[in-house]
């Protein structure tokens, strides 16, 4: 059963992060598309992720875990075939929107179905496998960076046969889930101010290097997603099936984590965006090597994964998640001192890269695991939901940011990375401080 569902999260995960060395050529490709237009490849995945997730969770955790699971997938899938065949950029983008609800069904859902089928001393286990699974997905850029050396078709076409497997093996190995059995229908217009919110937030978020971080577009975006998170509060406290109960938020242990993960998802998303450019911009090395320079790091996340559930269990979640924001900052303050434009790979960037990766397979695991095992049994997926779209929303913002930065200068010059990673160590600094908030009830729960 996990090799099924971890094939469709690894297919999704792998999908945020495989794209991104691809964007050259198929702006090429595509009818010599610019920048502008061929950045909503990204774009558009990670406004209808994020805003998806806490939907699809509340109805995963509805009609059942198993069912939303494999839709997901198979959407995903035919999404995936059809981007490879795309005939101009504009209908590539609207295949990656399509995509994205596909892998906001089945994020959430493969977690409740692991949750639901593990016996409570396993949950935790469980979560940390799941994690691990995530974890090698950012492993994208080199799996990239091989793939367009065929062609950037192949970087959607290799999905197909992982969602084949899955789509065959899933109805034969896949538990049923219970679903709630109430008779009353979802809170729609819940729902539909949910998603309105989070993605006039994430339009906000990735446009804002573009359009600016005072423009009327940007400001209004984000004024905008406030005003209707508001609303999507009002409208939960008083709706009888609510897509986010608020209880949910009540839960101190998955409250405090959740705003860690979302915290902690800023300086990973800007750690991993700015490795990327310092190899292509400063070292100029080719997409295969740029990916294959970044593995080392995201390889020390499952394996922490899978085998600190020791320590976080002897230590709690707080010391432990305090600890890898602890390892990820010394990481950035390596490369603060020791990289420069004429440095090597094996003592500029590698022991940073090692550090961070411990760092985050420290941390993220952890908040995850402390966050969800907070949740009772019912609400697997919805909190699932909740904290994987935090992490995206902060992943979000981390790119936004450090583009930002990055173009008060030059992007080829060692101050400007510099002042990024000055950004980065700070954000993990604060997230480290936030940590140490995250309570101990999970382990109680756990065991």
């Amino acid at each position: 059963m996990f090799a099924v569902v971890a094939a469709g999260v690894l297919m999704a995960n792998l999908d945020l992060f495989i794209v991104n060395v691809a964007l050259p050529q198929i702006g090429s490709d595509l009818d010599d598309s610019p920048l502008s237009s061929v950045s909503w490849v990204l774009n558009a995945y990670a406004v209808v992720f994020a805003a998806l997730l806490v939907p699809a969770g509340n109805f995963a955790d509805r009609f059942g875990a198993r069912a939303t699971y494999l839709a997901g997938t198979g959407v995903f899938t035919l999404a995936s075939l059809a981007c490879a065949v795309a005939p101009n950029i504009w209908a590539l983008v609207a295949l990656r929107g399509l995509q994205a609800a596909g892998a906001a069904a089945l994020i959430p859902a493969s977690l409740g179905l692991l949750l639901a089928a593990a016996p409570p001393e396993k949950r935790l286990g469980a979560i940390r496998g799941w994690t691990a699974v995530s974890g090698i997905a950012t492993l994208g850029p080199a799996a990239g960076g091989l793939l367009t050396e065929i062609s950037w078709r192949w970087v959607f076409l290799v999905n197909v046969p992982i969602g084949l497997v899955v789509l065959l093996a899933g109805p034969r190995l896949l538990p049923r889930t219970p679903a709630r059995t109430r008779a009353d229908l979802p809170d729609l217009l819940g729902a539909a101010l949910f998603t309105a919110a989070i993605g006039v937030l994430a339009l906000g978020l990735v446009k804002s290097p573009e359009w600016g971080w005072t423009s009327a577009e940007v400001l209004g975006s984000l004024i905008g997603g406030v005003l209707l998170l508001a609303l999507f509060v009002l409208r939960s406290a008083r709706a009888a099936s609510p897509v986010l109960p608020l209880d949910l938020l009540r839960l101190p242990t998955f409250a405090t984590a959740s705003f860690a993960s979302l915290l902690f998802a800023i300086p990973f998303a800007a750690l991993l965006l700015s490795c990327v450019l310092w190899l292509q911009n400063v070292w100029h090395w080719s997409p295969l090597a740029t990916g294959l320079g970044l593995a080392p790091g995201p390889l020390m996340v499952p394996v922490l994964a899978l085998g600190a559930a020791g320590i976080v269990r002897r230590f709690g979640p707080a010391l432990v998640s305090f600890a890898g924001c602890a390892v990820f900052v010394a990481g950035i303050a390596w490369w603060l001192g020791a990289m420069h434009a004429d440095s090597d790979y094996a003592t500029g960037m590698l022991p940073g890269m090692m550090l961070t990766g411990i760092g985050v397979g420290l941390t993220m695991p952890t908040l995850i695991g402390a966050g969800i095992t907070a949740v009772p049994p019912q609400s697997f997926s919805t909190g699932s939901g909740v904290v994987t779209m935090a992490r995206q929303l902060g992943s979000v913002l981390g790119v936004a940011l450090l583009v930002a930065i990055l173009d008060a200068e030059s992007t080829g010059t060692v101050r400007a990375f510099d002042r990024g990673w000055w950004f980065t160590g700070g954000c993990a600094a604060v997230t480290g401080l936030a940590c140490l908030c995250v309570g101990r009830t999970f382990l109680r729960r756990a065991d």
